[in-house]
């Protein structure tokens, strides 16, 4: 069975996969810690991090599947290079608001 896009066009999941997979991983390993910092219970961290990871998937899917340009179609790697840089910055600012009001 071959993954499609919304076009038809075949789409590899490995990036799919490997994205989500990671995401999930790191939001159950980090999540629950983050929760009980902050003063919530174990379930309601597990929860949170449940939901942050159904919402990662479920943007994973749209932008690596739904969306996915054809294999046939080149981006440039300028282009690939500044999307990766961004969000490469965005992972930072994110963790860097996590941890700082727990100095």
């Amino acid at each position: 069975m071959r993954v499609r896009n919304r076009n038809g066009d075949p789409v590899d999941p490995v990036p799919f996969l490997v994205s989500t997979g990671l995401s999930v991983m790191l939001l159950f390993s980090t999540g629950p810690l983050y929760g009980l910092a902050y003063g919530l219970s174990v379930r309601v961290s597990l929860v949170l991090s449940s939901a942050g990871a159904v919402a990662v998937a479920a943007f994973a899917y749209h932008r690596l599947v739904w969306v996915a340009t054809p294999s046939w179609v080149q981006v440039p790697a300028e282009l690939r290079f500044q999307r990766l840089l961004y969000v490469a910055l965005a992972f930072g600012v994110i963790l860097l608001g996590l941890s700082v009001p727990l100095l």
